[in-house]
């Protein structure tokens, strides 16, 4: 059986930590960033973890 290639789009946007979680990045940034306030904006910055929920989906779409 072959090996299972990574999906690309998937590979530019998250990326696993050493506890198993992954990292993502936040939505709502791209646009229309003048009425959301500066907190708001900030804390978007930040990275977030996927959801145990979707953890293994995209695990999957990595190839691990």
């Amino acid at each position: 059986m072959p090996k299972m290639k990574t999906h690309r789009g998937a590979a530019k946007r998250f990326k696993p930590k050493k506890n198993g979680s992954i990292k993502r990045g936040s939505a709502y940034r791209s646009h229309i960033l003048t009425k959301k306030d500066q907190k708001r904006k900030r804390n978007l910055r930040a990275p977030k973890v996927v959801d145990k929920t979707n953890v293994q989906q995209v695990k999957t779409l990595l190839g691990e």
